[in-house]
């Protein structure tokens, strides 16, 4: 098959990731693919090589939305299916789907955030809409009206697996931690992604602040990896809680993994999630997680067996389930194997993107034996 993978920016984001690993995976199992975006660059365009990307502006607008003779493009390469990747290409798919009847246009839900109009009214004209979580899947039969038999559930893949001999966490070598932590007792609590207002780091910050006293609780850090708008807010945030010095901001990291080793749990406050590739990731490194109870989230992980999935929101009881974390170390050695199995069995890439691939050749038949009015 050729496959067109459509992406408006490779920000440094968990669905652009998603739509790195899937292309290779795709090239893997025999398949042409392009990588079509509209912005040049982005911090995750090294990532793609040796793909290159079809880039659609000639030069960097900074606007998200703006594809030139996308469809053009699209008509010149005639590609059997086009996989939508977030937001701002998903709002192009309805037209791909109209102006290329013999192409499958597959749009893609990947937020928990609302959805643009475009995007929204693009759901009845494609051929199909894979959802990354149940959750999602749900929120398009009820809120979108998507008759179920044109959803599909693939969750994301595993974008970070460890070596597969890779010794547990907790006896590599982890240099992060010589960097940053004077005791080799300190409890660290990790969370990994951008700073947006969705993200919602700035009421974790404010949960750690009120966590049990050091007095009667283990000595702890929080590192943060990423970047984005609300970085600068939060680190003011935690000087002005008066934790400064044991809240660490690691940047933007191509591969977190040292991250992830030198880490204790995982931890996520979001307001709105679909299925977060940070808890995948850290689970599949033997990190536990806490949780607020969004979107998919509790799909990320097995609630009360490889960590705790909170209500949304409520501050007592996440600051409640770290402080029960942070004091039992024999509790999060008892975890960390179950999360890495879990993590790794549940989000394989390779029978992810066999998901998709069994999807196209599904969509392609259907097209191949419908008239030729059909779409």
């Amino acid at each position: 098959m050729k496959i067109w993978l459509l992406q408006d920016y490779l920000r440094s984001g968990g669905t652009e990731r998603q739509t790195i690993l899937l292309a290779k995976e795709f090239v893997a199992a025999g398949h042409a693919v392009e990588v079509v975006t509209f912005r040049p660059g982005g911090a995750l365009a090294p990532d793609l090589a040796p793909l290159v990307p079809r880039v659609l502006q000639p030069f960097d607008t900074t606007f998200n939305w703006f594809a030139p003779d996308l469809l053009r493009a699209a008509r010149r390469a005639s590609p059997d299916v086009i996989l939508c990747m977030g937001r701002m290409a998903n709002t192009h798919s309805g037209r791909l789907a109209n102006a290329l009847p013999a192409t499958a246009v597959v749009a893609t839900l990947r937020t928990g955030k609302s959805l643009p109009g475009l995007f929204r009214r693009s759901l009845a004209e494609v051929a199909h809409v894979v959802a990354n979580s149940r959750e999602a899947a749900g929120r398009l039969a009820g809120l979108y009206r998507v008759p179920s038999s044109k959803v599909s559930v693939i969750h994301n893949a595993l974008v970070f697996p460890p070596a597969p001999n890779a010794a547990p966490a907790a006896d590599s070598p982890r240099p992060l931690r010589a960097a940053h932590c004077a005791t080799a007792s300190t409890v660290v609590m990790l969370c990994v992604g951008m700073f947006r207002p969705e993200k919602n780091q700035a009421d974790l910050i404010r949960i750690v602040a009120r966590l049990d006293p050091p007095a009667t609780a283990p000595d702890w850090q929080l590192w943060f990896v990423g970047e984005g708008p609300e970085r600068a807010a939060c680190a003011r945030l935690a000087a002005d809680l008066g934790i400064g010095e044991r809240v660490r901001f690691l940047g933007f990291q191509a591969d977190p993994a040292a991250a992830y080793v030198s880490a204790d749990l995982a931890v996520l406050t979001s307001h709105a999630e679909s299925l977060s590739n940070f808890l995948i990731e850290a689970q599949a490194h033997g990190l536990p997680v806490v949780a607020g109870d969004v979107g998919g989230v509790s799909e990320c992980c097995l609630p009360g067996i490889t960590g705790d999935i909170v209500p949304s929101g409520d501050s007592q009881a996440f600051g409640a389930a770290l402080n029960r974390w942070l004091g039992d170390e024999a509790l999060r050695r008892a975890t960390a194997p179950l999360a890495r199995q879990f993590a790794r069995d549940a989000f394989d890439p390779t029978r992810q993107a066999a998901a998709y691939l069994k999807l196209f050749e599904r969509l392609q038949t259907g097209r191949r034996g419908a008239p030729d009015s059909a779409h």
